[in-house]
């Protein structure tokens, strides 16, 4: 999913003039059509009571408070070129592995940012649960998150920013962030962005991957399991507390 241009900051519905400039850029219908088919083969989850989206990963929802936290953008930086990023990504995609219940894949969608994710490690089963986004610059991720939050057809968005070069990312305004962030906001939605350092200012929850894996790590049997977090900011924690406070 690509587009030329400048990011578009206006928020949704600013004007008539923007409208117009939108429909005669468009074929005519092909934007409804695309959320209909999002909305066919994608239907949305219904949110669940906690506001929290488990992940399955039980080392990172212990750490997180329970999963990545719906209606909100979490920001996971991976500062390390081998941090371990992309294992996690595959992880999340798919269901989770020695369960006694059979895990259904949720539907999960991944804009990939620099067109490096590789799908060929998941099975058949996990791909068709997948919508995978593959753009080659930051700003075409970030119109593409655009529409995906719009349509609340994924209970999981994510956006993986961690290769694309660091002067490409600081040319999208903090406004895009705030943007996403009003989008995602009222549904059940959880979005996750994977970046080399921070730079999410809207982001309620920011994650810092510590690790440095090497070849012998990979090797090692459920090597994602070893993977370690530390959580640098949470919004989310203050205002829970405030609302227990005033209960």
């Amino acid at each position: 999913m690509a587009a030329s241009g400048k990011i578009d900051d206006s928020p949704p519905g600013s004007s008539p003039s923007r409208a117009a400039r939108l429909r005669r850029s468009a074929p005519a219908g092909s934007v409804v059509d695309l959320r209909n088919l999002l909305a066919e083969r994608f239907p949305h989850a219904p949110a669940s009571a906690e506001g929290r989206l488990t992940t399955g990963l039980s080392f990172l929802d212990q750490t997180i408070g329970g999963g990545l936290p719906e209606g909100a953008i979490t920001e996971l930086i991976s500062p390390q070129v081998s941090a371990g990023s992309a294992s996690l990504i595959h992880a999340l995609i798919q269901p989770q592995r020695g369960a006694v219940v059979p895990v259904v894949p949720q539907p999960v969608a991944l804009i990939d940012g620099r067109d490096s994710f590789d799908p060929q490690p998941l099975g058949n089963a996990c791909l068709r649960h997948l919508l995978w986004v593959r753009c080659n610059k930051a700003f075409e991720a970030i119109k593409a998150a655009d529409l995906l939050l719009r349509d609340c057809n994924f209970p999981l968005v994510i956006v993986d920013l961690v290769l694309n070069p660091p002067e490409e990312l600081r040319k999208i305004p903090q406004t895009s962030w705030y943007r996403l962030q009003r989008l995602v906001e009222p549904t059940s939605a959880a979005c996750l962005v994977l970046t080399r350092q921070s730079m999410v200012s809207s982001a309620q929850l920011k994650i810092v991957l510590e690790n440095l894996w090497t070849l012998e790590t990979f090797e090692k049997e459920n090597a994602i399991s070893r993977l370690q977090f530390r959580i640098q900011r949470s919004h989310l924690s203050r205002l829970e507390s405030a609302i227990a406070g005033a209960s």
